[in-house]
């Protein structure tokens, strides 16, 4: 999508157009929804202030989400939070009948994703929740490739750890 920097039009059709994903995905680092709709509030405030400097080198909503997620972590270091929200389930992709099965497991990697470290965090649930790829996330988090399949490979090893092989198996067919 194409935005013109510091055009207002623009910038209410890119809230308009992202603010659902950022909310969800602050959700998801902050585990509480009136702190992420503050922290939604921020980083769009932040935004705004720097839309007439910002350059689409990275694509828009890339750009909204590093600020949203940079809010987000700050966030989580003042209040000393190392949880993600128990409605990182609802970034999932919607199943028709959710196996019983499915829940007990989801549980458990909810929290094994509460007790990840923020970055590493942040990059588990750009990709497998959201879908976006390591060049995606690196956009958004400001970051390289590199750094982001880092992130990623130390997030999985130690759900891996914590959690043994069947978490993976949910995760691979969001991996491709």
């Amino acid at each position: 999508m194409f935005y013109t920097p510091g055009s207002d039009e623009d910038f209410e059709r890119l809230y308009r157009e992202v603010s659902g994903r950022l909310l969800a995905t602050l959700i998801a680092m902050v585990g509480d929804r009136a702190a992420a709709e503050d922290c939604l509030q921020e980083a769009f405030l932040r935004a705004y202030r720097r839309w007439g400097r910002w350059t689409p080198e990275a694509p828009a909503e890339a750009w909204i989400h590093r600020i949203a997620i940079n809010v987000a972590l700050n966030h989580r270091q003042k209040e000393g939070l190392r949880e993600i929200g128990s409605l990182l389930r609802r970034l999932g992709r919607p199943r028709p009948e959710p196996d019983p099965g499915d829940l007990v497991v989801r549980a458990d990697l909810l929290d094994a994703v509460r007790r990840l470290p923020g970055r590493q965090a942040a990059a588990l649930v750009l990709r497998y929740f959201h879908g976006y790829t390591n060049r995606e996330i690196g956009a958004a988090l400001g970051v390289p490739e590199r750094t982001v399949a880092s992130r990623l490979i130390s997030a999985r090893r130690r759900l891996l750890k914590e959690l043994g092989p069947a978490w993976l198996e949910p995760a691979e067919e969001h991996s491709a």
